[in-house]
């Protein structure tokens, strides 16, 4: 069977999202610095100590193919400044989940955001022919939240107690989609937004 999640680079005016490599390490690191990102208590954003295990789990989930992680590049400065990747990948139902996304602080309300999940909808609805995207995010992720309300996605509702995180602290989770209906619309709205930008 031929893999459904296959490597690929996508290109927008701002930002490229290129295939996430074990030697892009100390470009995430430089960019997690930024804003020390790894303080975040409700979100896991890799420091120095958790790095390689960060790639790992990532490239382990790219090899069995239940996601494709991206490093995100800004095309004016050709600096890695975060990542994102699709996860949570069935193939079967054509459902994926957008998550484990980042930004460095300075690149935070620039818009970067909006063009990335522009970039990532436009491949999973249109070249991979998904039926709803999922995005989920900590209840206590306000800007993540908001952020993907802006996107228009849709909340599907709160996991209560879905996760134990590290330090042993219970985890409500936020779900949202978007399903493919909403996609002509939502597509519109984005591409509205990064032309403003």
């Amino acid at each position: 069977m031929s893999a459904w999640l296959k490597e690929v680079e996508l290109i927008g005016e701002v930002v490229k999202l290129t295939p996430l490599k074990a030697s892009h390490k100390q470009q995430l690191l430089a960019a997690a610095s930024d804003g020390e990102l790894w303080n975040l208590w409700y979100t896991w954003v890799p420091s120095k100590n958790d790095i390689d295990s960060f790639i790992e789990i990532a490239l382990a989930q790219k090899e069995n193919q239940t996601a494709l992680p991206f490093v995100v590049i800004d095309l004016k400065s050709d600096k890695v400044i975060g990542t994102t990747r699709f996860m949570n990948a069935d193939s079967e139902n054509r459902r994926l989940e957008i998550g484990s996304t980042w930004y460095a602080a300075s690149s935070q309300r620039t818009g970067i955001n909006t063009e990335c999940k522009y970039l990532l909808l436009q491949h999973a609805f249109e070249k991979l022919n998904c039926i709803a995207i999922e995005f989920r995010t900590n209840w206590f992720n306000y800007r993540s939240r908001n952020a993907i309300l802006r996107l228009g996605a849709k909340q599907d509702g709160v996991l209560r107690n879905h996760r134990i995180d590290s330090n042993g602290i219970l985890r409500d989770t936020v779900v949202f989609s978007i399903i493919s209906m909403e996609w002509p619309v939502i597509k519109k709205s984005l591409k509205y937004e990064i032309d403003k930008h």
